[in-house]
């Protein structure tokens, strides 16, 4: 039987070469494409951790002025400040939080929103899903909100603890700002953020705007000396405060000062009482965790006994109130609008929900609609009814009449012969 040997396949070296040089071609084709697509495609979008570049254009951490005198060079100019918000609601106050955001917007501020415990997880959620609808939010990242709510009562130290609770997430959440003020849904501005950043931008940043007396009064036996247990600190479901029978004597190892629980408060003020190495902060917040009203008396005490801080605190929180004989607070309505005018605050309250002073406030004094930002510096559109739908630089300030009457409210606190004496004083 004959074995015929076949002759080798077609397949010779010149063909495995050529085989080669076709794989080689097509990977250096390939490369050469991804190259080309690499340098002719647009500028990728922004990290979606990263702010939009048209709110920040400027990465340097200080802008460049033209200086008055020709023969000197370019002058550094600090950024304005930025103030980081704590906004707090509870149940069916969601669209009340959604337009107070709208007032108190601007790029370079920070803002966290809280809905507490009473409110349902499903207006949590509606919260939440309406701000990542908002691009401009989304493009400035700079609207949190937290998604596990604390328990909020009016008599107690749960409020306190949600205050702080939202001030250490904030210091979390940036570096950036000067400022903390915590408003409630019956809050609202009577200026704009470019007045108010503007006029801040003046003043040093470890000033601390908070009422403050030593004057304890009908509050000793009423407020400081009864012992109250806040099931806001340990119950999941909504309970009555618990009045223990025997009252407590006042500490004398500090000095117990009472104001309001609305204040702005310096960065600086706030590290001291979340990170500080003083143990003051710590002690008072476990005094005052049985005390009625907690909230008013905690931020008034620490910086009233703090040789560090006592020098930077200014007796006027910068808001509007009105009071009846009794000195309980009232509604504000239309009756007051030319009041809050004049009086140069920043905040007032309590508003009740949709009431038509502020559809008034935001027609005559923030100029915008209430579901859509205060036109700033940053907002370019060409619309007169939306010009905050093209986006520029938010360090760019535009104030107004606002500023006008806020610098005359800081005039007068700050000329004020008694102003000195009036901080921390002992009476």
């Amino acid at each position: 039987m004959h074995h015929h040997h076949h002759p080798p396949p077609p397949t010779t070296t010149t063909t495995k070469i050529s085989t080669h040089f076709i794989i080689l071609a097509t990977t250096i084709f390939s490369l050469l494409l991804i190259l080309t697509f690499s340098f002719s495609s647009p500028p990728p979008h922004p990290h979606p951790n990263q702010p939009h570049p048209s709110l920040f254009p400027n990465h340097q951490p200080h802008r460049l002025l033209f200086h008055h005198n020709p023969n000197d060079q370019n002058t550094l100019l600090p950024p304005p400040p930025a103030i980081a918000y704590l906004i707090s609601g509870s149940t069916k106050d969601t669209s009340r939080i959604i337009r107070l955001l709208f007032a108190v917007y601007h790029p370079r501020n920070q803002y966290l929103l809280h809905l507490d415990r009473k409110a349902s997880q499903y207006e949590r959620d509606d919260l939440a899903l309406y701000v990542q609808s908002v691009p401009l939010f989304k493009a400035a990242q700079n609207v949190n909100f937290i998604g596990k709510a604390d328990s909020v009562y009016p008599m107690g130290s749960s409020a306190l603890s949600a205050t702080l609770h939202g001030a250490a997430i904030l210091l979390r959440v940036s570096a950036q700002w000067d400022w903390f003020i915590n408003l409630s849904a019956d809050d609202y501005p009577l200026v704009t953020q470019d007045d108010l950043l503007h006029i801040l931008s003046y003043i040093p940043k470890d000033l601390n705007f908070v009422n403050h007396t030593s004057y304890i009064g009908w509050r000793e036996s009423r407020k400081l000396k009864p012992i109250v247990v806040d099931p806001g600190l340990y119950l999941e479901e909504e309970d009555e405060v618990f009045y223990a029978t025997q009252k407590r004597e006042l500490p004398d190892a500090y000095r117990l000062f009472s104001g309001s629980s609305s204040s702005i408060l310096s960065r600086k003020f706030i590290e001291f009482c979340i990170l500080g190495t003083d143990n003051l902060p710590r002690t008072l917040l476990m005094y005052l965790s049985n005390s009625p009203s907690s909230a008013s008396v905690y931020f008034p005490t620490i910086l009233c006994n703090s040789r560090k801080y006592n020098r930077t605190t200014i007796n006027h929180n910068l808001r509007y109130a009105s009071f009846n004989s009794r000195q309980e607070v009232l509604p504000l309505n239309t009756s007051d609008f030319n009041d809050l005018v004049m009086s140069g605050a920043v905040f007032a309250a309590p508003f009740e929900a949709n009431n038509p002073i502020l559809d008034q406030i935001d027609h005559e004094l923030l100029h915008h609609k209430h579901d859509e930002p205060v036109p700033g510096g940053w907002c370019l559109g060409e619309n007169e009814t939306d010009k905050c739908t093209v986006w520029g630089d938010a360090e760019v300030l535009r104030p107004g009449p606002g500023a006008q009457r806020l610098e005359k409210r800081f005039v007068q606190i700050f000329s004020n012969d008694t102003f000195r004496s009036s901080r921390c004083i002992y009476e």
